[in-house]
This record gives C-alpha cells, sequence and structure tokens, in this order.
C-alpha cells in the first residue's frame, strides 16, 4: 500500500524530491489535487512520465507531451498579443542564448539581451521614450544552492525604458496590466496575488505568484532600476551612449539616461499554473476535468465516432477535420482509432485533455447531415446540422478571446 504524504512545504524543489520517492501518492491538505493533478497530466501526455527521474526534473530535462507543447505554445501566443496589444512601441528581439564575451556561458535571464541592444532600438523609435523591448527564449538557471546543475526554462521578458520622473507611474500601470492578464485565464482568479519584496541586489521587485496546491509560486517578477543598468552594459563603450543623449537633447532639453521596469515571466511555471487552476471535480456524474480557458485549451474539438458504417463515418469526419482546420481550430481526430469506445469512457477521456468540444458523427449525419455536439463545461449535448458546426465553433472562439 502507498503512503500517505501531506503536501505543505511551498517549494517545488522538495515537491519534486518527494513525487519521485517510490511508493508515494501526492495528497494536499484536505484533498487529493496534487495526486490528481500529476495522474492526469501523465496519463493524458501534457507530461511525458517514461524515463522520468528527479534528476530530470530538477535541471527541466522532462519532455511535453503532445497537448502540453500546444497549450504552452498557446500560452506564448497570448503573451506576445499582450505585448503588441498593450502599448505603442514594444519592439520585439531574438537575442542567442549565448551571450558574447570570453566567458560563453548560456544565459540566465533575457534582460542583458535588451540592454545591449537598446540604442539600436531606441533609433528605431526616434530616440523617443518610452518604449519597450520584448522578448521569449530559452534561459538556464541553478536548481539549488550549492547545485551546480542547471535547469531550463522559457522566460518572456519585457523591458519597459522611461525618465526617471514617470517610473513609480509605469510601474503600477504594468503591474495592474499584468495581474489581470494572468487573472484573464484562469478559472479562479484569486488563485494570482502580487507581492512586493527586495532581492538580493536591492533592487524593488514585485512578485506575481500562483497559489499551487503545494504553496504559492512566483509566476512573474517585475523590477525597477535607474540607469545604472545601461551605464554598466556599456561600459567598456560609452560613444553609443553618448550618440543617444545628443539625439534625445536635439530638442534644447537636458537629455538623461532613462531608467527600467523589467517584467520576466516564467512561462514554464505559468503553463503549469493553468493546468493546475483548470483541474476541476465534478461530483455528479463523478468526473476529472481539465477547464482551460478556451484561448489555452490545446484542443477545441474532438471528431468521433458513433453508430453507423466506420468506413462511411470517417470519410465525414476527415472533412470535417480539414474544414476546421482550414479556419484554425485545432482537432483531436479520436476517428482514426480502431476500437470503438463507449460515449461515457469517451467523454471522460476527452474532458480530462481538456477539450472544449465533442462532436460524434453518427449514422443520422449519412442520413440527414445532423451530429452531435457536446459542450465540456455544461455537459449538455445538442444537435445541429453539419454545415452549421464551423459558423458555431469560429463564433465561440471569437467570442472567447474578447473574455
Amino acid at each position: 500500500m502507498s503512503s500517505l504524504v501531506v503536501l505543505e512545504s511551498r517549494s517545488v524543489l522538495r515537491f519534486c524530491r518527494v513525487l519521485l520517492r517510490p511508493g508515494i501518492r501526492l495528497y494536499t491538505a484536505g484533498a487529493s489535487v496534487g495526486d490528481v493533478l500529476l495522474d492526469v497530466c501523465l496519463r493524458r501526455r501534457f507530461i511525458l512520465g517514461e524515463g522520468l527521474s528527479a534528476a530530470s526534473i530538477l535541471r527541466g530535462g522532462h519532455s511535453l507531451g503532445p497537448p502540453g507543447i500546444q497549450m504552452k505554445k498557446n500560452l506564448i501566443k497570448q503573451w506576445w498579443e499582450m505585448v503588441e496589444l498593450s502599448r505603442e512601441h514594444v519592439l520585439p528581439i531574438d537575442t542567442s542564448l549565448h551571450p558574447p564575451g570570453p566567458t560563453g556561458l548560456p544565459r540566465q535571464d533575457l534582460l542583458q539581451g535588451a540592454l545591449r541592444h537598446y540604442v539600436s532600438c531606441l533609433e528605431l523609435v526616434n530616440w523617443k521614450l518610452p518604449f519597450g523591448i520584448a522578448e521569449v527564449g530559452k534561459c538556464f538557471h541553478t536548481i539549488a544552492d550549492g547545485d551546480c546543475r542547471s535547469g531550463e526554462r522559457t522566460l518572456g521578458s519585457l523591458c519597459w525604458f522611461c525618465s526617471s520622473k514617470t517610473l513609480s507611474q509605469w510601474r503600477d500601470y504594468w503591474l495592474r496590466h499584468r495581474l489581470l492578464w494572468w487573472r484573464r485565464f484562469a478559472q479562479v482568479p484569486s488563485g494570482f496575488g502580487s507581492s512586493e519584496r527586495q532581492d538580493m541586489d536591492g533592487v524593488r521587485a514585485i512578485d506575481i505568484s500562483y497559489d499551487f496546491p503545494w504553496g504559492r509560486e512566483v509566476v512573474e517578477t517585475l523590477r525597477t532600476m535607474d540607469d545604472s543598468a545601461l551605464t554598466q552594459m556599456h561600459a567598456g563603450s560609452t560613444t553609443r551612449l553618448r550618440v543617444c543623449l545628443h539625439h534625445q537633447g536635439r530638442d534644447g532639453r537636458r537629455s538623461v539616461l532613462p531608467h527600467l521596469l523589467w517584467l520576466s515571466s516564467d512561462l514554464d511555471r505559468g503553463w503549469l499554473a493553468y493546468i493546475s487552476d483548470a483541474l476541476s471535480e465534478n461530483p455528479s456524474p463523478p468526473r476529472t476535468v481539465l477547464k482551460f480557458h478556451p484561448s489555452l485549451a490545446p484542443i477545441k474539438v474532438a471528431l468521433d465516432l458513433g453508430k453507423g458504417p466506420a468506413v462511411d463515418l470517417r470519410l465525414v469526419c476527415q472533412g470535417l477535420a480539414s474544414e476546421l482546420r482550414a479556419s484554425r481550430i485545432s482537432v483531436w481526430p479520436g476517428y482514426l482509432d480502431t476500437p470503438q469506445t463507449p460515449l461515457e469512457r469517451l467523454f471522460i477521456k476527452y474532458d480530462e485533455m481538456g477539450v472544449l468540444f465533442t462532436v460524434l458523427v453518427s449514422d443520422v449525419t449519412l442520413e440527414s447531415g445532423l451530429l452531435h455536439l457536446r459542450h465540456r463545461d455544461t455537459t449538455i449535448r445538442e444537435t445541429l446540422h453539419i454545415s452549421k458546426l464551423r459558423g458555431l465553433l469560429a463564433q465561440h472562439m471569437a467570442a472567447a478571446n474578447t473574455l
């Protein structure tokens, strides 16, 4: 019989170490949320579990399965849309994983790339403040104190350059904006909160955290910095900074280097936060559901077979799948599975994958063009004509993007 472990630690590191002890099941205080979360992620291949070890998890070497990577892509897409639509003059860049220099070590954050290319980007916006530099990319970090092993993570970074007089206003703006963004996609928005601290370098920081079953973990940090960040980066070559100051001061005003608000998002931890947030246990009928926000759901529609001639029904499903994909609606081709699955088991499977809609094609579809549509969150099944399916789903997705 497996042991019972009550997770009280706030540390993901401790969580992983406990997780991988043989014969141990995970439970949170009062409910088995951690146990169910891990089980669903492994069985539905959000995380690929074969060959997992403590070392591979601690250094970020575990793999994401098809629904896991698709959901992560959706989250990154929403992050970029936030950056592009939030303010004017936010410029995207893509820098090297190994910054130039004698050390050649992999980067630990995305700040240095923005600082290095500050002058070039400022020229593109006609030397005017404020403006931002944004990037998404892989970084490496030390797993634990005294441990030389490194872990891989995907970060999103926005460096917002502004005058010292407006820094506090921009800090308040971006904190409000980012907290609303994280809460926008959550089933339980209160799971995301913020707190202020000073980091080891004495820099003022505001953390946005999520309340995981094992405790609160930071998903994003906002830091405010003075102009020393730029001067240190360009200490060996101040000519470009002088050119920058010259252009900024052309209108006769005194020109100074800008201050900086740096927003760093841990998109891997954010990905896990949204899976934890989506996990729902419905008592009647008993079922586990991943209620992802439609914009994050890795699969929008599952196409499957009801009663009828399998060969003919698969042809109908293939045509529907092509039509939906042409409208950029992701489809799970359940109709390709050889053995037919009882409907209730089928619905359990798709609920645990977070699929928004299940479409059943049957002999009735061949006769009259009618098919069955089931909604994940309501479990209501409705009948509609095959010609109306794409329009209905497109309308639903468009409405979800405005939530």
